[in-house]
């Protein structure tokens, strides 16, 4: 029993607090911001119990933080099994989902567990981003794999099981996660314009063979070629809230929006907290990615590198997709802000994410340079 205090001890000894207390003020933020949208969102989907999405937010978070602080406990040998696991049981139950799967608005991305909705590509992408860190930094070192051939050819399995669902914006997430993972790995200019043609052709290609994704795409270009309600509504909603915003429990937008609690949750903060509260989760996410690199910087082991990279730029892009799509800056994806949006699939799977983070960070004798002090 004397060695449960003690590993708890060490642990808190070695973790970056700078992430880890960032991670924990996002899920707060989440928190009361859940308090502000999710009795709307209750009453528009005539739930009895107003505060039914709030007490689901709560368990979402309890276990969130419960598996962020396991896998952070971790040894980098542990963790990097865990993510290949974690990317074999992905790949596995997303190539049942056409027969398994939950259908919501066209897309069959869900499997139903009672009143839950498991998104198996969630966590798909920090397993993926992890062992294909692994099988670069292996093929680099000199190890007898292919580490590239095998790394592209999971990538290909995944975004061709994720177009079959279809989710193009995890696909354009996850591509830009695994080419950024792979030009830090030492990719040269040839390969980056290469690879830079290749996904715009499958952009173009995207656009032309599904429907949804070029309405989206003509909507934003010209608005008035369709429906953007939900768009005009969260900019107006960013512009109403102002400096100080209109007030707690005062914002209209999320009496309206039916995604208000999820992927517009950003429009709600800023209608009700106004601007000071937007920059203040942009702030969050700033420093949670500029610290996740510096410290990438600063490991000795270079599959500890791509990862944490990798991690931190996963988190990133869904961050600056989300309140892009709020801002009107680009056509919309259907993406939740990190730790922040209601859904339990998604803040399980950046739990994963990060507690991989943390766990890789972790310090350990001889895992930074000496040049650095952490």
């Amino acid at each position: 029993m004397a060695l449960a205090p003690r590993g708890v001890i060490t642990w808190w000894r070695g973790v970056d607090r700078t992430l880890l207390f960032t991670i924990l003020a996002l899920i707060v933020t989440g928190l009361l911001l859940s308090m502000a949208a999710s009795p709307a969102a209750a009453d528009r989907l005539n739930y009895p119990d107003p505060f039914h999405f709030i007490y689901r937010q709560g368990v979402f978070a309890t276990l969130s933080l419960a598996g962020l602080l396991f896998v952070s406990s971790l040894s980098v040998k542990g963790a990097r099994r865990l993510a290949a696991l974690a990317l074999v049981g992905s790949l596995i139950v997303m190539m049942a989902l056409p027969f398994i799967g939950h259908e919501v608005k066209g897309a069959t991305r869900w499997i139903r567990i009672g009143t839950f909705g498991l998104q198996p590509s969630e966590f798909l992408k920090p397993a993926l981003i992890v062992t294909a860190a692994w099988l670069f930094a292996e093929e680099k070192r000199g190890a007898p794999i292919p580490g590239r051939i095998i790394a592209f050819g999971l990538y290909l399995v995944a975004v061709a099981l994720l177009m079959i669902q279809p989710d193009f914006g995890q696909t354009v997430l996850l591509t830009l996660c695994f080419g950024g993972v792979f030009f830090i790995s030492g990719l040269s200019w040839i390969w980056v314009v290469g690879l830079g043609g290749l996904a715009a052709a499958g952009s173009a290609a995207a656009y032309m063979t599904f429907p949804h994704i070029a309405s989206r795409v003509d909507r934003f270009i010209n608005p008035e070629s369709g429906d953007n309600y939900q768009i005009e509504r969260a900019v107006e909603a960013i512009s109403r809230g102002g400096v100080a915003g209109v007030g707690p429990g005062e914002g209209e937008v999320k009496h309206f929006l039916p995604d208000a609690h999820t992927d517009f949750i950003f429009s709600v903060a800023a209608e009700e907290f106004g601007l000071i509260a937007s920059l203040s989760i942009i702030g969050l996410f700033s420093i949670f990615v500029i610290r996740a690199w510096m410290q990438a910087m600063r490991l000795t082991d270079h599959f500890a590198q791509l990862a944490v990279a990798g991690l931190g730029l996963q988190f990133g892009l869904q961050a600056l997709v989300n309140i892009a799509v709020n801002l009107n800056l680009i056509p919309p994806k259907g993406m939740t802000l990190p730790f922040v949006s209601y859904g339990g699939s998604s803040m399980l799977a950046l739990a994963f994410g990060a507690g991989l983070m943390l766990a890789f960070t972790r310090r350990r004798p001889g895992a930074y340079s000496s040049r650095y002090a952490v």
